[in-house]
């Protein structure tokens, strides 16, 4: 593996000119706003980019012109979450053609399964996979967590590069981290909520998935380094302009405020 999984990985929005259409001057602007403030890498169709909700056809436009309009500039993550293996493996297919450097995959959702199906799931996806892949952990969209069993089945996984967690729990954070430093020394566990990113990168967290940056990209970023260095007084700061931000944009009863905002 020839990139880095460390530091703010800002999920990106999907910038849209119409209901199947990509925005791709506001895309263009997006990737050079988050290139020049320091971010350490681009994840295009996760929750944030509302991958699942997308078109398979849009979704491949998005992967293609990302990766085009970011040249290689920083590592490139593709969302490939959904509820059809084949449709997982395709969209994977394309992402690697088009220069990605790894796929993300949470469970799959809609119909209820237990750990066992679940590990069955990875074990088929990755026996095709083009890409490495980073495991993404989201129980609040995907009404199943990956628990410990199969988080240790991933790790022991070559293929398998990595944790996003987005359980919003720091105790299933500390798990994860101890759990690869046990199995998989060095192997990298990421945190998705950003209120948690203060707290997690001191832990052993990689570093942060957080949405935020798409709107200011250097503040996470400092944050991160603050943290990595256990600059305190610094981290403290950053963190309460974190939140203050996060206040704004989560006004509202659901979710979806959070991606409009």
């Amino acid at each position: 593996m020839s990139f880095s999984i460390r530091g703010i990985i800002p999920p990106i929005i999907t910038p849209l000119a119409g209901r199947d259409e990509i925005d791709e001057d506001g895309l263009a602007r997006l990737l050079d706003h988050l290139v020049s403030s320091g971010v350490h890498g681009i994840f295009v169709l996760g929750t944030t980019g509302e991958g699942p909700s997308l078109s398979h056809r849009l979704r491949r436009e998005m992967v293609r012109a990302t990766a085009r309009l970011l040249n290689g500039r920083l590592p490139l993550y593709v969302g490939v979450t959904d509820t059809s293996i084949v449709d997982a493996i395709g969209l994977s297919e394309v992402s690697a053609d088009s220069g990605a450097s790894a796929v993300v995959a949470a469970p799959p959702f809609y119909f209820p399964a237990g750990q066992t199906e679940l590990r069955h799931w990875f074990d088929q996806l990755l026996t095709d996979l083009p890409l490495p892949l980073l495991a993404y952990n989201i129980p609040i969209c995907t009404k199943i967590s990956i628990e410990r069993e199969t988080l240790e089945s991933l790790i022991e996984q070559k293929n398998v590069i990595g944790l996003k967690d987005s359980s919003g729990n720091l105790d299933v954070l500390r798990d994860a981290l101890a759990l690869a430093a046990e199995k998989r020394p060095g192997w990298p566990v990421l945190t998705g909520p950003e209120h948690l990113l203060a707290e997690a990168v001191p832990l052993g967290a990689s570093g942060g998935v957080t949405g935020g940056a798409n709107l200011v990209p250097r503040l996470f970023a400092d944050l991160y380094e603050a943290a990595s260095a256990r600059n305190a007084e610094e981290v403290t700061r950053l963190q309460s302009l974190v939140m203050r931000l996060q206040e704004l944009y989560t006004i509202g009863k659901y979710g979806s405020a959070f991606l409009k905002g």
